[in-house]
């Protein structure tokens, strides 16, 4: 990671870790960048945070400073400026969200021409810029300076583009959305409406001050009561920018994203459209997950945790279907980023052409267990070097044998190491998890 971006963009809490300065200097570089040799072409979407428009004026005034356009999808998802930037050919995009954070912080994801996370190398540079390690970029004049477009065309091309994808009507369901008072609803429901279904929708008023807060992917207990109490098909609750979606079965049961590709994986295979017979995850994914997978004859692949990875290793393998447990799944023949409400499309699909529910369709996956502990730290790198800590993380590992694993690893977003434990029942998992966490928390916990 870098010294501003982690695996998913310049994240920290507007005006503190993350100011206008930065906001600023970033357009500044990549207008620079990209328009050495022309004239550049940068598209921005927003979330339904206070701080996206301080965000997105900043963005623009360094865009257009140095000489490129900007062109303004609004209020919109992440999936959808990838989208946009890899079909309308931009230079880049970049998302103004912090996605599943509270709505006091913000962020600045910057996506290639491709649709893809901006390569490093990038990031580097622009970070470099910010510290005054590079000289100072000229600024345009005179005609060369950059223009300001309203594109929010593009944004309702991308809410075609999903409506086109979808093979069956889902007339006759009826499916709950959790807009996450985010991005999502903008988006959400209209595709929904468009597929036939009978669309309910909550958390879908803004504020900017009510994103993520007692709704969405993270706190999915309010959808799945909302779906108990309201006999519902199916729910789909999203985060903040709609890149990632945990569903709800007409049980309330949660199918998070392991169970998401669980389905969607098996699906596939029936239909001789999973590539390779292979499903790329993640290391947090469920041992469940892989003794299922196994059992159908499906391979998988793991990488470290970001969907930056997961898309990484599809691209450079063929694999055409990956995500996290935490929902960001990539459909790659389709997406790019993991895009929730394209999820939420494809477990519809599956449900509906198998003629069964939701429920019936995860009934072969066997969940294990699992705990997370966060430990707020102060030096993520010092205490995962720490040798007490890493020799109870190697105690435990032997204490759980084939039954069960640890994993430690630090936040790529936050001030964070996670210790994830999974075994045969939860007392195990908190009786093992605790031998590490409480090391980390007597001697590096803030």
């Amino acid at each position: 990671m870098g010294r501003y971006f982690g695996t998913d963009g310049f994240r920290g809490e507007a005006n503190k870790e993350l100011t206008v300065e930065h906001a600023f200097k970033v357009g500044r570089y990549l207008g620079w960048y990209f328009g050495q040799h022309k004239k550049a072409k940068i598209v921005i979407g927003k979330d339904t945070r206070r701080s996206s428009y301080m965000f997105e004026y900043a963005l623009v005034a360094g865009i257009t400073a140095s000489g490129a356009d900007a062109y303004l999808l609004h209020v919109t998802t992440t999936p959808s400026v990838a989208y946009v930037v890899r079909t309308e050919e931009f230079d880049c995009g970049i998302m103004i969200s912090a996605s599943h954070n509270p709505f006091y912080d913000n962020g600045i994801k910057l996506i290639n021409a491709a649709g893809m996370k901006m390569e490093a190398v990038v990031e580097e540079k622009i970070e470099d810029y910010i510290d005054g390690k590079i000289g100072e970029i000229p600024l345009a004049v005179r005609e060369n300076i950059g223009r300001t477009v309203d594109f929010s065309a593009g944004r309702n091309r991308y809410i075609g583009y999903l409506i086109s994808l979808a093979t069956r009507s889902f007339k006759d369901k009826t499916i709950a959305l959790d807009c996450s008072n985010g991005s999502a609803s903008a988006v959400a429901k209209s595709v929904f409406d468009a597929l036939g279904a009978k669309t309910i929708v909550i958390n879908n008023e803004p504020d900017g001050t009510n994103i993520n807060t007692n709704c969405g992917s993270t706190h999915i207990n309010v959808l799945s009561d909302f779906v108990k109490k309201n006999h519902v098909d199916a729910g789909f609750a999203y985060d903040g920018d709609a890149d990632r979606c945990i569903a709800v079965d007409s049980d309330g049961n949660i199918v998070d994203g392991d169970a998401i590709m669980y389905v969607c994986g098996l699906h596939m295979k029936e239909q001789g459209q999973l590539a390779n017979d292979t499903v790329v995850t993640t290391v947090m994914s469920n041992l469940g997950l892989y003794r299922a997978f196994e059992e159908q004859g499906i391979k998988t692949e793991k990488t470290a945790v970001g969907d930056k990875y997961v898309c990484e290793n599809m691209m450079r393998n063929g694999h055409c279907l990956g995500g996290e447990q935490s929902g960001h799944i990539i459909f790659s023949k389709h997406a790019t980023t993991g895009d929730g409400i394209l999820t939420s499309i494809k477990v519809m699909e599956a449900v509906v052409e198998k003629k069964s529910t939701l429920k019936e369709l995860t009934k072969g996956l066997k969940i294990y267990p699992q705990i997370l502990i966060n430990v707020k730290v102060a030096d993520k790198k010092t205490a995962m070097e720490d040798l007490q800590v890493q020799e109870a993380e190697k105690k435990v590992s032997e204490t759980l044998g084939e039954n069960g694993r640890i994993l430690l690893r630090p936040s790529g977003t936050e001030n964070l190491v996670r210790v994830m434990v999974e075994a045969e029942t939860d007392e195990i998992c908190r009786e093992q998890a605790e031998k590490v966490a409480d090391i980390l928390k007597s001697k590096y916990g803030v």
